[in-house]
Order: C-alpha cells, then sequence, then structure tokens
C-alpha cells in the first residue's frame, strides 16, 4: 500500500506542474540505454515533458559535463563522477543518489560457448575478448578488476579489445569481432526474449559494487520530478525487469 500511495502522490505532483512542457536533457551511461529509455517513455506519458537521452561512457560523459555541455541529469554507470560533480559543484548539491546498481556478464553469441563458471577464461581458445575501456567506463573496470582476481588480467591483456563505453564492447561481440566478452548483464535482459547464446554471471565478489548513481546538473521542476519519478516504485520495477538491483 506505501508503494501505491507514493505511486498517487508522485502522480499528484506531475499532474500539477505547469500546462507547458519542459525538454530536459539527460546524459546517460551505455549500459542503462535499454531500462532509462522506458523509465522516460513512462514519465513523458505522465508529465508532458519531453526527455532527451544522450549515452556515452560515464568517463566521457563526465569530461562534457564538467566542460560545460548542456544537460540537466547525468545518470552514471558509477558512483564517483557524481560525487565528484557534486564536490566540484558543477551538480546541485543534495540530488545525486542511487537508482541501481548493476552486474558484469561473460558473454558470447555462441551456445555453449561460455561456461556457467566462466572457465573458458583461461582455457585460451579465443581470439579476442572484448571490454569496455577501464579508464572511461565503470563496467570496464569491473572487467579489468574481475581479471586481476583470477589472475588471468596481464596473460590476456594482448587478446583485449577496448570499447569506448560497455555498449562497443557488447557490439564487438555481437558482430563477431570478438567471440566473447565482458558486458552489462541488462543488455542480455534487454527486450524480455530469452538470453541469446551462452554466459557467466560474474560474481559480485570479484569486483567493486557496480553502484550507479544519478545527480541533478541543472536546477529546474520539471529535471527535479524525473529524478523524483527514477526513485519511484514504477521506474524501480523497470529497472529490476532489467535486470538491476535496485537499493
Amino acid at each position: 500500500m506505501r508503494g501505491r500511495a507514493r505511486s498517487l502522490a508522485l502522480a499528484a505532483t506531475l499532474a500539477a506542474t505547469p500546462a507547458t512542457a519542459a525538454d530536459i536533457r539527460v546524459a546517460a551511461a551505455t549500459n542503462v540505454k535499454g531500462a532509462i529509455a522506458a523509465v522516460a517513455e513512462r514519465f513523458e506519458e505522465a508529465s508532458g515533458h519531453r526527455v532527451t537521452l544522450i549515452f556515452g561512457s560515464t568517463g566521457k560523459h563526465y569530461a562534457q559535463i564538467v566542460n560545460g555541455a548542456p544537460f540537466d541529469a547525468f545518470f552514471a554507470a558509477d558512483d564517483r563522477r557524481p560525487r565528484r560533480l557534486e564536490a566540484e559543484g558543477v551538480a546541485v548539491a543534495g540530488s545525486r543518489f542511487t537508482y541501481a546498481v548493476g552486474r558484469l556478464a561473460l558473454w558470447s553469441p555462441g551456445d555453449g560457448y561460455v561456461d556457467p563458471e566462466g572457465r573458458v577464461l583461461g582455457s585460451g581458445g579465443f581470439r579476442r575478448l572484448a571490454i569496455a575501456n577501464p579508464r572511461l567506463a565503470p563496467y570496464g573496470e569491473a572487467a579489468r578488476q574481475t581479471l586481476v582476481a583470477l589472475g588471468l588480467w596481464e596473460g590476456l591483456e594482448g587478446r583485449l579489445v577496448r570499447g569506448e563505453n560497455v555498449g562497443q564492447a557488447f557490439q564487438f561481440v555481437d558482430s563477431g569481432n570478438a567471440e566473447l566478452g565482458f558486458v552489462a548483464w541488462s543488455q542480455l535482459r534487454e527486450g524480455g526474449e530469452p538470453i541469446r547464446g551462452s554466459y557467466w554471471r560474474v560474481p559480485p565478489e570479484l569486483h567493486s559494487p557496480i553502484e550507479q548513481q544519478a545527480v541533478l546538473l541543472e536546477e529546474s521542476r520539471a529535471a527535479r520530478d524525473l529524478l523524483a519519478f527514477v526513485r519511484g516504485p514504477e521506474a524501480s520495477r523497470i529497472l529490476a525487469d532489467f535486470g538491476y538491483e535496485i537499493p
């Protein structure tokens, strides 16, 4: 009942917004593309505002925001960049929150190629392993930490193909440029269809938590309403359906 009460309260708040629709520009991490697009669509239906989503690596978005890119809100793939933006006075103080916790997966479109324990990584039976750039993308850093924890980083570094973000890492594998790769679990859950190929869902103890935070960059009623909607039960259900853990 409490969840329903929050939904009704938020709906009432959105209904009370000015009749003039606002445009909200949102920088969002690539891993959350499908989920945030679904959340934004529901928010637009409820509020009448328009949301423009610009996807990319969290590190690249951070650099753009620091250099004055005109975003109203930032949905990152980590907690480090939003925290830094808040500390640097670029983000609105007190607006930062965790909207999801991500999971990493090792994936191949080939059936039976990736075993459920990820032992394929130590087999040497592949030419290329795709990861996101660890310097720019939190999922890439999680992949690096996983390989380090398994004692495989140095041995496999020469076989890595690095995407600017986890979306590009996924494309490397999907296109056949790499036989397997570390991707976001949410990417395999998009569309609600059975997962194609084979995968290993990486145990979270092998890397730092992928705590994904959002922060307000420009003060506006519409952008605040969007962040409030993301914290609500309907958006949380959508994110959970895409495989995210909800804090």
